[in-house]
Parts: C-alpha cells; structure tokens; sequence
C-alpha cells in the first residue's frame, strides 16, 4: 500500500509542480549599486566644498545605504532619508512634489500623508530602464537644489533616471 502510494506520487510530482503557480519577480536596487550612487552623490557635494548625507532606500522605503559626512549637521541624515523616501514612495522628484502642492493648496494633505516624508528639494526617484526601483535623498547643503545636483550624480552614476 505504502509502495503504490510512493510510485503514484513519484509519478504524478511532475504534473503537480507544472501546475504551481509562477511567483512574481520585480526590478530592485542592488546594494552595490545603492552604494555607489549614494557615494557618487556624496563626491559630488563635498568637491563643491558641502558637507552632507546621503540616502538611497528601496522601492518600498527600506534604507539601504546611508552615508553621513564629516562634519556634517545632524539634521542632514532625517532630512536625506525623507527626501529618499518621499521620491521612492511618491514616484517623483521632492522639489517637484513641493512645488505640485503649491500649486495646488487642496493637496497640501501630502504633507502629513506620513511622518517619514520631506518634501523640500534634494530627493529623486531612482528607475532603471523606466521601472522605479527606489529613492536617493541628500540633505545638507545650502539649497534643495544643490541637494538635487548632487542626487543626479548620484543616478547617473549607476546609469539610472529619475
């Protein structure tokens, strides 16, 4: 009995893994790659004499490298990191969110849609091949828009868009 169970599983195994739903696979960001945009971006500030931090998170938000320069003011690491979050979250550049709410006050509830986001210039969206994969953020240098700068060093780097 035991034997004949045996020998109709072994033969029926092949048809039931064939009728195993397929998982889905997704686009990420690889750490290596994370890890040399966040240290291009980080370069590219302190050449221009700005001492910051630099975050590069996940599609899902997840931090995943986080770089901090010397000397660098303790607000720069939350504010990095919000900027990293808030592009990877929202799919946008932060200073191009900033300026959507302005425009238009009746979405200025974005603000406060979660406690992690920043939306002041410096973060980006990171996609590859057109498919977002996560967020870098910089914060710390004496505008949004030289945060950003330093960000788009950052993506073209690694060979991503924003």
């Amino acid at each position: 009995m035991i034997r004949t169970f045996s020998v109709a599983a072994l033969l029926f195994a092949p048809i039931m893994a064939s009728a195993a739903p397929a998982l889905p696979s997704a686009p990420y960001l690889p750490l290596e790659l994370a890890t040399q945009a966040a240290q291009a971006a980080l370069k590219t500030c302190a050449a221009q004499g700005h001492q910051v931090s630099v975050a590069v998170v996940a599609r899902d938000g997840a931090t995943k490298v986080l770089l901090k320069a010397d000397n660098s003011g303790p607000h720069t690491v939350s504010s990095a990191q919000g900027k990293a979050f808030t592009s990877a979250a929202m799919g946008r550049s932060t200073a191009g969110l900033a300026e959507f709410i302005a425009s238009k006050p009746a979405n200025d509830g974005l603000r406060d849609m979660d406690s992690r986001m920043v939306i002041q210039g410096g973060g980006l969206p990171i996609k590859v091949d057109q498919v977002l994969v996560g967020g870098i953020g910089v914060g710390g240098a004496p505008s949004g828009d030289i945060d950003a700068a330093c960000a788009a060093e950052g993506l073209k780097a690694i060979g991503a868009t924003e």
